[in-house]
């Protein structure tokens, strides 16, 4: 029997090339250790792009053919139509928290531990003991409700347009975002879980007749439905981690719940809140670049200035009856430290000023 290396050297015999042929197989930057198919925002490369740049294939940079694959109505691939904003290069947009895969497993991790620790050592301590009964009905009405308006937002505005956007750069931030959401209201589950099962005065499933029928969270459910309901994936962004989440959000999570549980003795709900403001921090520093970006584009910038502030006009005033309407709730604590005309303040403070980093002049509506 033939030796068996005798058996591999007959089968794969070596190939030599005469210095022409080899040269004819060599291609630019053949031995580059690094991509060079798109210029970095900085001198070199960084993980993040190197893993989201150019990672969607676009007929406008790379695809000489044509999408190679589309959907059945027309559209090709990752139609720009999808969104009435315009760009002259949707491409420059990246992320300034530059996430992906693995910044995100890596930064949720750390969240999860942090939430998890926490509701160990207060049911360790029994801090849940010396809460007041009236603090406790707030806790089951209004936070428990909260997590409903995150569960909506993660579930049918960012999961489903995370697919919508026109570059890779843009659907990774905002899958992103939903993670974020998603989470968050798992958080607020489990925090409402553990309440439940304490031996305090806490009814659990308050919160879903809250949600659905207590006047002072109506307005506010409506607008989460009707984000739900627009086409417009850019609209759906910035109406709501731009207008909804300054105006409605902040206020709600920050300006009241941040504020007054420290004063009732609860040291444990703003650790849980925070995470979501810390979400809610980064998920509007890739809104801002993304939306600066098309506010000051040399081509459509002034169209784009004029579309968002249709936007502005359509979505605020729904937004403010949402916030006039959970008024009564900054009463129902026993401490009040806040009132809801300096919360109220402080939030559309904020919201003006994002508005005039955009280049944005602020909504009328808010004088009054």
């Amino acid at each position: 029997m033939a030796d068996i290396t005798d058996q591999k050297e007959r089968s794969f015999p070596k190939i030599e090339f005469t210095d022409s042929e080899a040269g004819a197989l060599t291609f630019p930057s053949s031995k580059s250790r690094s991509y060079n198919y798109y210029k970095p925002a900085k001198l070199r490369a960084t993980m993040y792009e190197d893993v989201t740049v150019d990672v969607q294939p676009d007929p406008e940079r790379h695809l000489s053919q044509g999408w190679i694959y589309g959907f059945g109505d027309g559209p090709g691939g990752y139609p720009k139509e999808w969104t009435t904003a315009k760009s002259a290069d949707w491409h420059k947009f990246l992320d300034p928290n530059e996430e992906w895969e693995q910044s995100i497993y890596r930064n949720n991790s750390k969240v999860v531990h942090q939430v998890e620790l926490c509701l160990k050592n207060a049911k360790r301590a029994g801090v849940y003991d010396h809460w007041s009964p009236s603090w406790l009905k707030f806790l089951e009405r209004n936070v428990g409700a909260w997590m409903h308006a995150e569960n909506g937002l993660a579930l049918h505005v960012f999961s489903s347009i995370q697919r919508s956007g026109p570059t890779n750069m843009i659907n990774t931030a905002v899958a992103v975002n939903a993670a974020h959401k998603m989470r968050f209201a798992q958080d607020l589950a489990l925090f409402n879980l553990d309440l439940s099962e304490a031996d305090v005065p806490f009814e659990g499933q308050a919160h879903r007749e809250v949600w659905q029928e207590a006047p002072e969270w109506q307005p506010t459910r409506e607008v989460v439905e009707q984000l739900t309901a627009t086409g417009d994936w850019c609209e759906l962004l910035f109406a709501t981690n731009i207008i909804f989440e300054q105006l409605v959000g902040s206020l709600f999570r920050t300006e009241l719940v941040m504020q007054v549980a420290a004063r009732n003795g609860d040291y444990i709900t703003p650790t849980i809140v925070g995470t979501g403001e810390y979400d809610y921090d980064r998920d509007l520093g890739y809104t801002r670049a993304l939306f600066r970006m098309l506010t000051q584009d040399e081509e459509h910038g002034e169209a784009n200035k004029e579309l968002f502030g249709t936007w502005l006009t359509k979505w605020v005033p729904r937004c403010l009856e949402a916030t006039h309407a959970l008024q009564p709730i900054w009463s129902q604590a026993a401490e009040k430290p806040v009132t809801f005309a300096t919360s109220q303040e402080n939030a559309n403070s904020k919201f003006v000023s994002v508005l005039e980093d955009l280049g944005l002049d602020a909504p009328k509506e808010l004088d009054q």
